[in-house]
């Protein structure tokens, strides 16, 4: 037998257990791990995503990354694209039956995605599925099969059926099928380990299940923590804007991060970044306030220095998505603007034709800097306004715009226009 390449089995178990909500059973993974350091033989781990919308924000990277983390230690990652199962409908934390997508619609959103997470996963190394391969060919007969195998009791214990059925709202039996054609994928996988957030255990538990009623081992549960969005109170959503996608600007993306509470910072460098030293040192305090794996809240030292290690957070997190000089560059920018009061290198530039005199309101406004005329009033009475660097109080401050010249309009902290007038 060759060498084995896997590292020592407590080591791998220490660095996968980082940032876990939940690992079920834990003792059956580090017996997978122990058989596969003995016969050097990868586990074959999976995470299954429903392709339901064309982008990615740091909050689906959460469990991505717990992937990588499989796949850093030489175990096969396998990133499974819902195509069929993003047409059902996953009914998970739904009040009422998820409209269903065509099938133009998934495939559109799938080839994104792969775009997307092969920001952090390695593509060579990367064992790439859809769910359609196998449930699209199955029969009636291997359908009534999978559903014999578990029972509606069980599946109606499910919080999201449960909560549904005190309140009196329709449950569409096609939404009772998605964890049972779900766990299916398991079993054509073979997979040893499935990787999800803490709303989809019942998911996953579901497909251990069902993969022992076919004869397979049963796989082990690896669930992540739900991450709290920029607000640092709600999950991270699109839908409610605290959030950070992945194909954002290095520059946008690192000011959104330097917006974060600081009581985020230890969960954001657990769950967003690969740091294996422990957060305490990390942060060299006695501890830190934040979250630990089950979500209960430590309230402890802070950091003496938060701007710089979110300053850090932030570097480590635009670097994996955009690389190390992107993010030195965004670094550099955050700097400039935010700490040293100086405008960015790079702007965007508003051309003006030479023309008479205007006010500073009106030019905020025309440069659209301000929403209204009203708007932009009354963000310079409220010294929001500078013009190279000048604070500019009075709305009816008269601009010369009859002369070619260059000039520099911040509005508030972030918004900066090169005027250029020509």
């Amino acid at each position: 037998m060759s060498e084995t390449k896997f590292k020592p089995v407590e080591e791998q178990l220490a660095y996968l257990k980082k940032g876990t909500a939940e690992i079920i059973p834990e003792a059956e993974l580090k017996a997978k791990l122990e058989n596969s350091f003995k016969t050097n033989t990868p586990l074959r781990v999976y995470l299954g995503v429903d392709p339901t919308a064309p982008d990615i924000h740091l909050g689906h990277t959460v469990v991505l990354r717990k992937l990588k983390h499989f796949q850093d230690l030489g175990h096969t990652a396998i990133f499974l694209i819902g195509d069929f199962s993003a047409m059902i409908g996953d009914p998970t934390g739904r009040s009422e039956t998820r409209p269903p997508l065509s099938r133009e619609e998934v495939n559109a959103n799938a080839e994104t995605y792969l775009a997307q997470v092969f920001k952090l996963l390695d593509p060579q190394k990367t064992e790439v599925r859809y769910n359609s391969e196998w449930l699209d060919k199955l029969s009636s007969y291997d359908i009534v099969r999978i559903c014999g195998h578990y029972s509606l009791a069980r599946m109606l214990e499910r919080e999201d059926f449960r909560s549904r059925l005190e309140q009196h709202q329709p449950i569409s039996v096609h939404e009772l099928l998605y964890p049972l054609l779900t766990a299916y994928d398991a079993v054509a996988l073979k997979s040893d380990v499935e990787l999800g957030a803490t709303e989809q255990k019942f998911n996953i538990l579901v497909h251990r299940d069902i993969q022992r009623a076919y004869g397979l081992a049963g796989e082990v549960a690896v669930t992540m923590p739900i991450l709290v969005g920029l607000d640092g109170q709600r999950k991270m959503s699109k839908s409610l804007g605290n959030y950070v996608g992945i194909t954002e600007s290095p520059t946008d993306m690192f000011g959104k991060l330097m917006s974060i509470p600081d009581s985020l910072m230890a969960d954001y460098f657990t769950l967003l970044t690969d740091r294996s030293v422990a957060l305490d040192q990390m942060l060299g305090v006695e501890g830190h306030r934040g979250h630990d794996a089950s979500g209960r809240k430590i309230d402890k030292m802070l950091d003496p220095h938060p701007m710089e290690r979110k300053m850090e957070l932030a570097e480590l997190i635009v670097r994996d998505f955009h690389g190390e000089e992107a993010a030195r560059k965004a670094a550099e920018n955050f700097q400039r603007v935010f700490r040293d009061r100086q405008a960015p290198e790079e702007m965007p530039v508003q051309r003006l034709a030479i023309s008479l005199p205007t006010t500073i309101s009106a030019l905020v406004f025309i440069c659209n800097l301000a929403t209204s005329r009203s708007e932009a009033a009354r963000l310079v009475k409220q010294k929001a306004v500078e013009m190279d660097g000048v604070i500019i109080d009075d709305p009816l401050k008269g601009i010369e715009l009859n002369k070619p010249r260059s000039f520099v309009l911040r509005v508030g902290k972030k918004k900066f226009v090169r005027i250029i007038v020509e």
